[in-house]
């Protein structure tokens, strides 16, 4: 993944991708975020916590026709130690304190793991 790439996406974010980038990078989470993250060289992360290596992928109406890409995607990921925790938009945009709490959750319990 370009660094080219990586900065498009960046400038490209959704409406609900800004809208949780706002709340992660002014709540208090347990993990620091970084979002449009190159992971590995074989994909793009929306948000990442690399030190508790979480991927947080916002999922829109796209998604539900690439659920099998997706799958494949999270298995690629998982390979290389992350846990993807995916939000649809609709969490988002509607319940965003929802989507934090299950943020916040993930960071807590992959610090627990050894």
């Amino acid at each position: 993944m370009s660094e080219i790439r990586t900065q498009e996406m960046r400038h490209s974010a959704t409406a609900s991708e800004q809208t949780l980038w706002l709340a992660i990078r002014r709540s208090a989470l347990g993990a620091q975020f970084r979002r449009q993250v190159p992971i590995a060289g074989m994909c793009i992360g929306d948000f990442v916590a690399s030190e508790v290596k979480l991927v947080v992928e916002v999922d829109g109406s796209a998604h539900a026709r690439r659920g099998i890409a997706d799958s494949r995607r999270d298995t690629k990921l998982r390979r290389f130690g992350f846990t993807v925790l995916r939000l649809p938009v609709k969490l988002v945009e509607r319940q965003l304190p929802v989507a934090l709490q299950r943020i916040r959750d993930a960071v807590a319990t992959l610090r627990l793991v050894p």
